[in-house]
């Protein structure tokens, strides 16, 4: 089949599932694709809450790709169950005793997977060697009508086309846009607890397989359960833009982070200070930031960048892994089953569509963050939760 990446050379920077998903896609139509991802092979230990999969988004590109019955495998059934509580740890809605129903053509299934069991499907469906590990990106320098790549390791590489899916801090993006991200008003510290039903035993039995999800004095705490035994947690709490430069904390000693958490948290209970109860712990502070809703950017010919590299958001519609996988498609579906006459006029297409998409989804995603950290928060979620009866994933 021809198509506008026939004879031509394409590189994925970053390794997570939208590239991943972006690799699979391309590889199937025999383009010769390389992932270049930064750790140092396939068993660095995966971080950060599990990943409910949307039917329109998440789901279709795997299903697009031949890997939604391997998915059926490995996803985790009910971890999408949800207990609401107060800051006190009182449950006020709990779905928990409701029938699991796996209805994967039902659009408001959300299915639950573990980063890492979702990369290892990703992985194993693509052609050996077509990532290369322990590829640091350094720098794009234009060579000829491509790109050389050089990364830290002293490796470079050439290519045609490059795709950088390199996260929320992409290096990848400034090559194609200076537009600054505006910070949401809301900091994260995000923590995984290891073997948690020994070192977080209260905590572990309240999450019961799924996640809660604590809100009270305009600040939430979500825990989530992962296969692997490891609890992962995050809070969110209004500070200002600078406050990791201004607060003094150790982000690797559990009891710096503690004393704040004891002092931002002080009128909620006790029995969250269970998550600083053992060393197999850790805290990473992340400040939610967001793109404009109107941003754009000039073509080029042979860059372009999808999930968070292009629209990153804060986490509380459960969107990001998401509309990665989705970019993944549709920029998939640009470069090899339209009739455009160049790469540069695919890409402008895709592009142009990706933008209008997400700006849609960022914007639901900024409702949702203010919603969760205003005064009357917990009051609206509870009346979602026992109006509409909806699937968490569309608020978590």
């Amino acid at each position: 089949m021809n198509h506008l990446l026939e004879h031509k050379k394409v590189a994925i920077i970053g390794g997570g599932p939208g590239g991943l998903t972006l690799a699979n896609l391309l590889q199937q139509k025999g383009i010769a694709v390389k992932v270049y991802e930064r750790d140092a092979n396939q068993y660095t230990r995966q971080q950060g809450a599990t990943l409910d999969l949307h039917h329109e988004s998440g789901l279709k590109a795997l299903s697009r790709a031949g890997l939604l019955e391997e998915f059926k495998k490995h996803y985790r059934i009910g971890a999408d169950k949800l207990c609401i509580t107060n800051a006190q740890a009182t449950p006020l809605w709990d779905d928990h005793q409701d029938e699991v129903i796996a209805d994967f053509g039902n659009e408001d299934f959300r299915p639950e997977i573990d980063r890492g069991p979702l990369r290892d499907i990703l992985i194993k469906a693509l052609l050996p060697e077509t990532i290369i590990w322990n590829s640091h990106f350094e720098k794009l320098q234009p060579l000829e009508n491509g790109w050389e790549i050089f990364f830290k390791n002293g490796n470079s590489a050439y290519t045609d086309l490059v795709i950088g899916v390199d996260g929320a801090n992409s290096k990848i993006r400034p090559y194609l846009s200076n537009i600054s991200p505006i910070y949401s008003g809301i900091t994260i510290v995000e923590g995984n607890i290891y073997h948690a039903a020994q070192n977080t035993p209260t905590l572990w039995k309240m999450t019961n397989g799924g996640k809660i999800f604590a809100m009270g004095s305009e600040k939430s705490l979500i825990l989530s359960t992962k296969g692997d035994g490891a609890l992962s947690f995050y809070t969110g709490t209004k500070e200002s833009e600078n406050w990791l430069q201004t607060c003094a904390i150790d982000f690797t000693n559990k009891d710096s982070v503690k004393k704040w958490f004891m002092e931002s948290y002080a009128d909620w209970s006790d029995i969250w200070l269970e998550i600083f109860d053992t060393d197999e712990s850790y805290f990473v502070p992340r400040p939610m930031y967001h793109f404009p809703l109107n941003q754009s950017w000039e073509t080029q010919s042979n860059l372009t960048i999808i999930g968070d590299a292009a629209h990153r958001m804060p986490p509380y519609a459960g969107e990001g892994v998401n509309m990665a996988m989705q970019d993944a498609l549709e920029l998939a579906e640009a470069l090899t089953e339209s009739n455009f006459s160049s790469i540069q006029d695919a890409l402008q297409a895709f592009e142009k569509q990706m933008l209008e998409r997400t700006s849609v989804v960022t914007q639901d995603t900024l409702i949702n963050t203010d919603l969760i950290h205003s005064e009357n928060g917990l009051a609206e979620m509870l009346a979602f939760f026992k109006v509409e009866n909806k699937d968490e994933a569309e608020i978590v």
